[in-house]
């Protein structure tokens, strides 16, 4: 937190600036008809560190609902975790396709 001194009346005050928490994006997962369920939920346990459960109910989400939501982060480690799974979903050949949108 940082902080600025000024003088009043002959004694010094520190005011406190306010720092304000960083915008958080939710990172999705939106259903296709190629990429299979099994490498979702393994997917979702190594990048996001699910457990079988929290994994097996996003992937439901994602294949009722047409998306499902992995996770909520500040942007920047959105942005990695969105890029890491394209990139593992492509080396093995899947069209999963996943997007952030703020919170």
């Amino acid at each position: 937190m940082s902080k600025k001194s000024a003088v009043q009346g002959g004694v010094a005050v520190a005011e406190k600036k306010k720092v304000e928490k960083p915008r958080m994006f939710k990172v999705l997962l939106h259903n296709d008809d190629f990429t299979p369920m099994d490498f979702v939920i393994v997917l979702l346990m190594e990048v996001f560190h699910k457990n079988q459960e929290e994994a097996v109910q996003i992937t439901y989400n994602v294949h009722v609902k047409g998306r499902g939501v992995c996770g909520v982060y500040p942007r920047d480690v959105a942005e990695s975790k969105v890029s890491k799974v394209m990139r593992i979903s492509k080396e093995n050949g899947h069209p999963l396709l996943c997007s952030m949108e703020p919170e």
